[in-house]
């Protein structure tokens, strides 16, 4: 099945891109361009669409930035809190229906292109705070996408039940180039080690029991 993958350059979209590779999908690779303080994961997820030879296509749309208020991921005078998530610390990265407006953006290519699905890589870790990487936003926009227009998309989420660590295992697996990918909601050169999403990261590949490669600036 022809199907567009939302990557962000991060270890789980990593994750789903050679899951579906591996299961014989026809891949196209899609990123958005939000105005997000760690752009630099873009770069990241040019170069593993590139690896694996495979169209990729970012949408420009930095613009929202100034819409989506405050939260520490578009606004820069905003920290982007340290440690392990909490409900309250999550709550300062949460742009505002980030989800459906990636995978909207998402499935209009896909109808374009005659794609039969869109996929993304929500999962039951600690993002099962944020709304819309939960199951049942994922089935509501599923049925959506279903009557979005003649050409009907399904929405893939292979990894809604699945923990960080079982991820990382299947990454392994599958050998993706982890060092490669980009997490750190922070930016910059190195990932901090700090910030929740590094905090996650690291514990992930400690649970997994697999070598985390990647290079961070503490700890």
């Amino acid at each position: 099945m022809k199907t567009v993958a939302v990557i962000s350059g991060g270890l789980d979209s990593a994750v789903l891109l050679y899951h579906l590779l591996a299961a014989g999908d026809e891949v196209l690779a899609f990123s958005v361009n939000y105005g997000q303080r760690h752009v630099r994961e873009l770069e990241q997820a040019a170069a593993l669409a590139r690896r694996r030879g495979l169209r990729h296509e970012i949408a420009e749309l930095p613009g929202l930035a100034r819409l989506f208020g405050a939260n520490s991921l578009t606004a820069p005078d905003i920290a982007v809190p340290d440690g392990h998530y909490t409900d309250v610390s999550m709550k300062q990265t949460i742009v505002p229906n980030r989800n459906m407006i990636l995978l909207a953006a998402a499935a209009g290519w896909a109808i374009a292109e005659g794609a039969g699905a869109v996929a993304y890589a929500a999962h039951a870790g600690d993002h099962t705070i944020y709304p819309d990487c939960r199951e049942p936003f994922a089935a509501a926009l599923d049925a959506a996408l279903a009557q979005a227009d003649w050409h009907p998309v399904r929405l893939l989420r292979p990894f809604i039940t699945w923990s960080k660590s079982e991820i990382v295992r299947r990454g392994a697996e599958l050998g993706v180039p982890f060092a490669d990918t980009w997490s750190c909601y922070k930016g910059g050169q190195r990932h901090c080690g700090t910030c929740g999403t590094c905090t996650e990261r690291r514990e992930a590949f400690r649970l997994a029991q697999i070598p985390d490669p990647t290079s961070y600036f503490a700890g």
